[in-house]
C-alpha cells in the first residue's frame, strides 16, 4: 500500500512540475518612445521579484516569464507601465513621457530637477566619457562644457591638466575648481587613478548660487563626479569594455634640415663637420638620422573593464575591475593602472533608512621623463629629438666610457643625442601610486518631513618615487670629482596623504496647499588632512652590486663627503571646520528662490581672520509654466539669476598643505657678524592674512523648443576677485623688501552658450548637432605699488591696473633692416631702431596665455545600427612664445645642432627682403625682450571621432551576449592652427623642448551578458 501511495505521489508531483514548466515561456518585444523610436536601457522587471532585464540598443528585450505574472517597464522621464502576461509571446510597449518627471540636476549636497534648478550648471554623461582612451578622465571633458577651459601641457600618460572655469580667478592662488568624487572632496586634480568607464556623470557647477555652499573652497567652481550604481530589483548584468590602440607623435611645421642641407650650411659658415668636407663628400654623405623617430615611438595602449551590477528589493550593487596600459610616445614613458570599485546602496522595507558605501582602490605605476622643458642637453630627450644633427648616427654610441672619452676630446655638444642614448640605457624615474577613496553615508527619515543624514569620506594617496642612475653612466662620469671613485645615484621618496571629510545634515521639506514647496537644511562639516613624507638619495654606487631600487651597492662615507646620503622629511597637518544652511522655495513650479549662508574656519589663517562668511541667493522664473505660454512652441523656458560670495583659501597653490605658516615669523640659522653662526629672520609673518574673496553675478536663460528638438542655455556673468594674495613692497630694514599679503582686485566677465538640435529624428536615422562656446575677458582693477603693477623689470609678462592678467609686455619687433640685415624694433614713440631700450621701449601687447573664446562643436549620427560621434574643440586669442623655433634659427647652433630651413632665407646683400636677420647681425641678442617669437596658438581641433556598429538581436541570438557593439575612434586627429610646433595646446606662456600630446587611434568592443 505504501509503495502504491508513493507512486501516485510521484506522478502527481511530475504533473505539477510539468504544468509549471509549461506556463513559463520566453516573451519578447520592442520598447519605443512616443515618436516610435527605440528606447535602449529600459528596465523590465517581473513584479515582486528581482528577475529582470534591459532593452538593447534597438529597444528589444527578451525575458523568461510565466503566464499571469506582470512585467514592469520603467525608464527615467517616462511613465512606468505594467503588462500582465497572457497567451501572447510578444508585447511591444510604447512609453509615454512623464511630464511630472524632469532631468536630474546634481547640486551641492542634493539633487534637483531641471525645471526647479536655480543654478548655472552643466552635466556630461557617461556616453561621452567612457570608451575614451585618455588616461586622465578630466581631459575627456574638453570642449563639452561651456566656459570650462582645459589645457594639457604634456603627453606623459596620466599627466595633469590645467582646468579653468570662467577665467582665472587668482594671480598666485589656486585657479582650478574643487573636485568631488562620490561626495569626497579631492586635494587637487589627480585623476590618473580613476577609471573613466566607472563614471556615470560629471556635473560642473558654475555660479555662486551653486558653489557658495562650499564656502572658501568654491571660488573657482565645483566639478562633481558620480560613479555608476546598481539598480534595485534588477538581475545580474555583466558589461565588458575593451579597447586597444596606438599613439603617435603629432607633426610640426619647423621644416628641419637633412644632413646634406645642414652640412652645406656648416661648410659655408666654416663651422662643424661640414667645414671639413668637400661639396662632393657632402653630396654623397649617407647618414641622415631622423632623431624624432629615434627618441619618439608609436606607443601601444590597451584597456579592459569588467562591470557587474545587480539589485534586490532593498540592496543594489555595482562592482568594477579595470586594467589600463598606455605607452608614451616618448621612449621610457608609460602608465600602468589597476582599478577596483564597489558601490553599494540599500534601504529598509519602509524606506525610512537609506545607506550607501563607495570604495575604490587603485594602483598605478608610471615611468616619466625628467628635465622635459629644460635646455639640459644631456637630460632632455625632447631636445635631442628636435635639435640633434641628422648627420650623426646612433651607431656612434658604443658605451658610456667610449662616449665620455669622445666628449673629453673636444667637449662639443654635437654629441647631445649620444648623451641621451646613454641616459635611455642607464637612468630610470618611476612612480608608484596607491589611491583609495572610501565613502559611507546614511540617512533616516525621522518624520515625513524631517530627514537626518551623515557622511564620512576618506581620501588616501600614497606615492613612492624611485630614481636610479647607474654608476657607470655618462652623466655619472661627467660629474665625478677628481678624487671621487664612484658615481651614480639611487633616490627614494614616499609621500602619504590622508584627508577625512565628515558631513552631517538635518533637512526639512514640506509642501503646502499643493503649490508651496519648502526645503531647509542645516549642515556641519569637518575636514582633517595629514601629509607625511620622507626621502633619501644615495650618491655613489658600487657598479658590481648596485641594482635599480634594490638598496644595494651603497658606498660608505667615512671621511668621504661625496657619498653622504641626502635625507629629507616633511609633516603638515591641515583642517577646516564649517557650519552652513541652505533654503529653497518653489511656487507651483513657476517661481523659485534659494539661498545659502556658510561660516568657514581654516587652519591657514590667524585667529583674528580664521572665520569667514560666504553666501548666495538665486532665483528663477519658469516662463513656460505661465498661462500666457499655453500652446507656444516652448516646452521649457526658464530665466535664472544668482549673486553671491565665495572664498579661495588655497591662496598659494592647489593643495590643502601649502602655506601652513604664513602668519608666523620664522627664523633660521645664518651667518652673522664676523662670519659667526647666528639665528636670523627668514620670514615675516602676516597676521592679517586671509582668503581671497570672489563676488559673482549670473543671469541665465534655459530653453527647449519644438518638442525638445532644439534646446540650450545662455549665461552672462561677472566674477570679481578681491584681496588677491601677492607681493607688496615694504621697508628693507629686515633685509626683506616685500611680503605677500592680501591686496588687489581682478575681474572676469563673460558669456556662455550651449545648444543641441535634433535635426533628423526618424526610426532609422537620427542626427543631433551640438555646440557650446564661451567668451571671457579679464581685467586687473587694483594692484599694489605706486605704478599699479607687479613687474620685476625683466619678465615678459606684467600685471598692471587696467590691463589683462599676465599680459605680455615686450618691445615690438619690426623685422629685418634691408640695408644691413640687423634686427629692427619700434621704440616707445613708434620709431624704428636697432638698439631699443630693454625697459623703456616695452609696451602692452593686449595678448596673454588665456583664450578669449573657447568651446566645442560636433554631431551625433545614428543610422540603423551604425553610429558616428564627433567633437571639435577651438580656442582663440591664445599667445605663447615659441622658443623651439627660436632655437632652430639661432646662428650660434650652427655646427652643433640641427636647424630649420628657414635660416636659409637669412639676409645677404643679394637677399635684402626677408624675415630672417643676417647671420652676422650685430644686435641679434636684443630680441630677448621683444615679441619676435610671440606666436598665435589659436586652433580648431578634431578632438575625437567615433564610428561604430551595434549588433542586432538576430546576430546575437545564438550567442550568450545580450548586447554587443564595436567601434573605432581617433583623438587629436587634425589640428588647424598657425602654431608651427608639435602641439598648439599648452598650459604654459612659452614652449621649448616640451613633451607633446599624442594622436590616438583605438579599436574597441563593448559586450553585455
Amino acid at each position: 500500500m505504501r509503495t502504491k501511495f508513493s507512486g501516485i505521489l510521484t506522478l502527481l508531483l511530475a504533473f505539477v512540475v510539468q504544468i509549471s514548466f509549461a506556463q513559463e515561456k520566453t516573451v519578447t518585444g520592442t520598447v519605443t518612445d512616443p515618436d516610435g523610436l527605440p528606447l535602449p536601457g529600459v528596465n523590465i522587471v517581473i513584479e515582486d521579484t528581482s528577475t529582470g532585464t534591459q532593452t538593447d540598443f534597438d529597444g528589444n528585450y527578451s525575458i523568461q516569464v510565466s503566464e499571469g505574472e506582470t512585467l514592469v517597464f520603467s525608464y527615467v522621464g517616462f511613465v512606468k507601465q505594467e503588462i500582465k502576461v497572457g497567451n501572447s509571446n510578444s508585447y511591444n510597449v510604447s512609453m509615454s513621457s512623464d511630464n511630472t518627471l524632469d532631468e536630474v540636476v546634481v547640486q551641492a549636497y542634493r539633487t534637483s530637477s531641471e525645471k526647479k534648478s536655480n543654478i548655472a550648471s552643466s552635466t556630461v554623461t557617461s556616453s561621452t566619457i567612457e570608451n575614451r582612451p585618455n588616461a586622465n578622465v578630466i581631459q575627456t571633458l574638453q570642449g563639452q562644457v561651456a566656459g570650462l577651459n582645459i589645457q594639457t601641457g604634456s603627453g606623459q600618460p596620466g599627466a595633469n591638466s590645467t582646468v579653468i572655469l570662467r577665467g582665472a580667478g587668482s594671480i598666485n592662488g589656486s585657479i582650478e575648481p574643487l573636485y568631488i568624487i562620490d561626495g569626497v572632496p579631492q586635494n587637487g586634480d589627480n585623476f590618473r587613478s580613476l577609471n573613466p568607464n566607472e563614471i556615470a556623470s560629471v556635473s560642473v557647477l558654475k555660479d555662486a548660487g551653486a558653489t557658495a555652499i562650499y564656502g572658501n573652497r568654491g571660488a573657482n567652481g565645483v566639478i562633481i563626479v558620480e560613479t555608476k550604481r546598481g539598480s534595485y530589483n534588477s538581475s545580474l548584468e555583466i558589461n565588458y569594455i575593451g579597447a586597444t590602440g596606438f599613439t603617435e607623435l603629432q607633426g610640426n611645421d619647423y621644416d628641419l634640415m637633412n644632413s646634406q642641407q645642414l652640412l652645406t650650411l656648416e661648410n659655408k659658415r666654416g663651422l662643424g663637420l661640414g667645414a671639413t668636407l668637400t661639396e662632393e663628400e657632402i653630396a654623397n654623405y649617407e647618414v641622415n638620422t631622423d632623431w624624432n623617430d629615434y627618441f619618439f615611438r608609436t606607443g601601444i595602449s590597451q584597456s579592459h573593464t569588467l562591470n557587474l551590477s545587480s539589485g534586490s528589493k532593498n540592496l543594489a550593487s555595482f562592482t568594477s575591475l579595470g586594467y589600463f596600459n598606455q605607452e608614451g610616445i616618448l621612449k621610457t614613458t608609460d602608465l600602468n593602472r589597476f582599478t577596483f570599485r564597489n558601490n553599494l546602496q540599500g534601504k529598509s522595507d519602509n524606506d525610512k533608512f537609506n545607506y550607501s558605501t563607495n570604495l575604490t582602490i587603485n594602483w598605478s605605476r608610471r615611468n616619466e621623463a625628467t628635465n622635459v622643458g629644460t635646455g639640459g642637453v644631456n637630460q632632455n630627450y625632447v631636445l635631442g629629438a628636435n635639435n640633434s644633427a641628422p648627420y650623426l648616427s646612433p651607431s656612434l654610441y658604443e658605451n658610456s666610457d667610449q662616449l665620455f672619452s669622445l666628449y673629453q676630446e673636444d667637449g662639443t655638444l654635437l654629441y647631445t643625442p649620444l648623451m641621451l642614448i646613454d641616459k635611455l640605457n642607464n637612468f630610470s624615474n618611476q612612480y608608484d601610486e596607491l589611491k583609495s577613496i572610501a565613502n559611507i553615508s546614511g540617512s533616516y527619515k525621522i518624520t515625513d518631513n524631517i530627514t537626518a543624514s551623515a557622511n564620512l569620506g576618506l581620501d588616501y594617496t600614497q606615492t613612492v618615487r624611485n630614481v636610479f642612475q647607474s654608476s657607470g653612466a655618462f652623466n655619472s662620469l661627467l660629474f665625478l670629482e677628481s678624487d671621487q671613485e664612484f658615481g651614480g645615484l639611487d633616490a627614494n621618496s614616499m609621500s602619504r596623504q590622508l584627508i577625512a571629510n565628515v558631513n552631517s545634515q538635518l533637512k526639512y521639506e514640506n509642501t503646502f496647499n499643493q503649490k508651496h514647496n519648502v526645503e531647509l537644511s542645516l549642515f556641519t562639516e569637518y575636514v582633517k588632512a595629514h601629509l607625511r613624507g620622507f626621502g633619501f638619495t644615495q650618491n655613489g654606487l658600487n657598479p658590481k652590486t648596485s641594482a635599480p631600487y634594490a638598496g644595494t651597492g651603497y658606498i660608505g662615507y667615512d671621511n668621504t663627503p661625496y657619498y653622504v646620503p641626502d635625507v629629507n622629511a616633511n609633516k603638515v597637518d591641515s583642517g577646516l571646520f564649517s557650519y552652513f544652511a541652505y533654503g529653497d522655495y518653489d511656487y507651483n513650479s513657476m517661481f523659485g528662490l534659494s539661498g545659502t549662508v556658510r561660516r568657514d574656519a581654516s587652519y591657514r589663517f590667524n585667529t583674528t581672520n580664521r572665520w569667514g562668511t560666504f553666501w548666495s541667493v538665486a532665483g528663477r522664473w519658469n516662463i513656460s509654466e505661465m498661462d500666457f505660454m499655453d500652446n507656444s512652441a516652448f516646452n521649457m523656458l526658464k530665466l535664472r539669476a544668482s549673486y553671491g560670495k565665495t572664498g579661495n583659501q588655497n591662496i598659494a597653490g592647489e593643495s590643502l598643505f601649502t602655506l601652513p605658516n604664513a602668519t608666523r615669523e620664522l627664523y633660521s640659522a645664518t651667518t652673522g657678524y664676523n662670519n659667526q653662526n647666528t639665528i636670523g629672520i627668514s620670514q615675516l609673518g602676516v597676521a592679517t592674512l586671509k582668503w581671497e574673496e570672489i563676488y559673482q553675478a549670473n543671469i541665465g536663460l534655459d530653453f527647449e523648443v519644438f518638442d525638445r528638438r532644439l534646446r540650450g542655455s545662455v549665461d552672462v556673468y561677472e566674477k570679481r576677485t578681491e584681496d588677491l594674495y601677492q607681493g607688496v613692497q615694504i621697508s628693507a630694514i629686515n633685509a626683506i623688501t616685500s611680503i605677500n599679503k592680501n591686496f588687489g582686485t581682478l575681474k572676469n566677465t563673460g558669456i556662455e552658450f550651449n545648444i543641441n538640435a535634433d535635426v533628423i529624428k526618424t526610426e532609422d536615422f537620427r542626427l543631433t548637432l551640438k555646440a557650446n562656446g564661451a567668451y571671457n575677458k579679464n581685467k586687473i582693477e587694483d594692484m599694489p605699488g605706486p605704478d599699479g603693477n607687479s613687474w620685476d623689470g625683466e619678465s615678459l609678462t606684467i600685471n598692471q591696473e587696467g590691463k589683462m592678467l599676465n599680459e605680455y609686455y615686450a618691445i615690438p619687433y619690426a623685422g629685418v633692416n634691408p640695408t644691413n640685415g640687423n634686427l629692427l624694433f619700434y621704440d616707445i614713440n613708434g620709431n624704428l631702431t636697432e638698439n631699443p631700450d630693454p625697459t623703456a621701449d616695452r609696451r602692452f601687447t593686449g595678448k596673454n596665455l588665456f583664450p578669449s573664446m573657447q568651446g566645442g562643436f560636433g554631431f551625433d549620427l545614428d543610422y540603423k545600427n551604425f553610429f558616428v560621434s564627433s567633437l571639435f574643440t577651438y580656442v582663440t586669442d591664445v599667445w605663447r612664445y615659441d622658443y623651439d623655433y627660436s632655437g632652430l634659427i639661432d646662428r650660434s647652433n650652427i655646427g652643433v645642432f640641427n636647424l630649420s630651413n628657414d635660416i636659409q632665407r637669412a639676409w645677404t646683400p643679394e637677399n635684402t627682403r626677408t624675415d630672417i636677420p643676417s647671420l652676422s647681425a650685430t644686435n641679434i641678442g636684443l630680441d630677448t625682450n621683444s615679441d619676435r617669437f610671440l606666436k598665435d596658438a589659436s586652433y580648431v581641433r578634431m578632438r575625437y571621432l567615433t564610428l561604430g556598429y551595434n549588433f542586432t538581436p538576430e546576430i546575437l541570438k545564438d550567442t550568450f551576449f545580450g548586447q554587443a557593439r564595436i567601434y573605432v575612434q581617433g583623438e587629436n586627429l587634425v589640428t588647424w592652427t598657425k602654431w608651427r610646433g608639435w602641439d598648439a595646446e599648452s598650459n604654459r606662456a612659452s614652449d621649448q623642448y616640451q613633451y607633446p600630446t599624442p594622436r590616438i587611434y583605438t579599436l574597441g568592443i563593448e559586450l553585455k551578458f
